[in-house]
């Protein structure tokens, strides 16, 4: 018996022990070795002996194609053809993998290698991403050391404070703003992740500060997120402003709806319109007595001849009116009741004796002029 080849031992124990997912092909695509650490790692059609299909019904679907593709280009290449796939592996997932292949002619065999490519295709969809919105939205992107010095500058948000990609770096962040938002800044670096607002030069920014730890927990940089709010901030303005106005034109037509007159000296008239709901009664009854005080009226007339319709609501709104007035030394009056109103209020069963009542505004004024001559004399 000769004696066993030593190369093909070494190879075979290469194959046996090696932890790389390594193999080697026909041009076909037929497997011809793998290693061991290969074949545990992929699906059950390896184990099976489905070998002589190659690498093919492992590939996921949607990469078949680019996968042939680049098995094709092998026999061709010069270089190394690399190629990411995802592969079935033995717990029946799928999971990427660079699959590298070269075109051996001497042995007219394909030398290959499978590398995990999870971590690293994850981290590019991630970079992708970031630079998405680096690119596209108005954001600047930035990150300082422990001493405050950039070590990156970039973003679309750069523009608005006409500044250019990497114009800071190298630059300490403490000297170029030795003011704005240092406080918050200091306690980035000190592991608190905080945020802040501000405006230069008539932008406004909304800043995230984001500290970064080794594994001792020490912050070795901070990394920054700056949006421009510029848009946002005009358009809260414009609302505020708006919101203002309205409230402005509220207190107008408040104003106008309870206008309060002194018609004579110490002798208030106040002619109510329309409805007089809750809301209302509070804004007249507030009025009201604010101007009792001011003036030192007496008299306190109400008018309630434009008053459309009249309910219990209304009419206790009116007796605590009237009974507010009294306890400011003052008296309340109530003219304009029409026939209708009348005939609303004994419908309701509301008794309106406690209150001084004259059929028109002009009867109700001269009740107060007799009143105060008699206290006159």
């Amino acid at each position: 018996m000769s004696p066993p080849d030593s190369t093909t031992s070494t190879l075979d124990d290469f194959f046996l022990h090696c932890t790389e997912l390594v193999f080697i092909a026909s041009e076909g695509g037929a497997l011809l070795r793998t290693s061991r650490a290969l074949t545990r790692a992929m699906s059950a059609e390896l184990l099976d002996g489905e070998s002589a299909a190659g690498l093919g019904p492992l590939v996921h679907p949607d990469d078949r194609r680019s996968f042939d593709e680049a098995w094709r280009r092998v026999r061709a290449a010069a270089e190394p053809v690399a190629v990411d796939v995802r592969l079935k592996t033995a717990d029946g997932s799928f999971k990427y993998f660079e699959c590298a292949a070269r075109w051996v002619p001497e042995k007219e065999e394909v030398y290959g290698t499978l590398r995990d490519a999870e971590e690293r295709i994850k981290h590019e969809i991630q970079l992708k991403l970031l630079r998405a919105i680096n690119d596209h939205l108005p954001v600047c992107l930035w990150a300082i050391d422990a001493q405050g010095d950039f070590v990156l500058h970039d973003g679309k948000g750069l523009e608005s404070a006409g500044l250019k990609p990497g114009q800071f770096v190298g630059l300490n962040i403490f000297g170029l703003y030795p003011e704005s938002g240092t406080a918050v800044l200091r306690k980035a670096l000190e592991g608190t992740m905080s945020t802040f607002v501000n405006e230069i030069d008539g932008v406004h920014w909304e800043a995230w500060y984001l500290p970064i730890q080794n594994e001792l927990g020490e912050v070795t940089h901070v990394a920054g997120v700056t949006l421009d709010v510029t848009a946002s901030k005009r358009t809260e303005q414009e609302l505020r402003a708006k919101l203002e106005l309205i409230e402005r034109q509220q207190q107008v037509i408040r104003a106008l709806s309870t206008p309060i007159i002194q018609v004579w000296d110490r002798v208030l008239t106040l002619p109510l319109v329309g409805m007089l709901d809750s809301t209302r009664a509070a804004d007249v009854m507030e009025g009201v007595l604010r101007e009792v005080v001011r003036t030192r009226a007496r008299y306190a007339i109400l008018d309630l001849t434009g008053i459309e319709a009249m309910d219990t609501e209304t009419a206790n709104h009116l007796l605590k009116l009237s009974a507010a007035i009294k306890l400011l030394g003052a008296e309340g009056i109530i003219t304009g009741i029409h026939p209708a109103i009348a005939q609303t209020i004994v419908g309701l069963g509301v008794d309106l004796s406690s209150i001084e009542t004259r059929s028109t505004l002009r009867q109700g004024l001269e009740h107060c002029i007799r009143s105060m001559r008699r206290s006159a004399t």
